[in-house]
């Protein structure tokens, strides 16, 4: 898994009615974009995430 700042990490829900979340990717801890990862979710909440399988990073479109 490759994430640079601004990237947006989708993390599915693991089990029947989990709603998948999404969190910006404010700090890259790892090294060539490599986690851990500091986020931020939608509702503020700010943590480090080793992100599993069941995790997509998406990137911003470029100009």
């Amino acid at each position: 898994m490759h994430a640079e700042k601004g990237d947006k990490l989708l993390v599915h829900g693991r089990v029947v009615g989990q709603h998948d979340r999404t969190a910006e990717i404010v700090e890259v801890l790892g090294t060539k974009g490599e986690p851990p990862y500091r986020v931020r979710f939608e509702d503020g909440h700010e943590t480090l995430i080793s992100p599993g399988p069941d995790s997509v990073v998406r990137h911003p479109k470029g100009d």
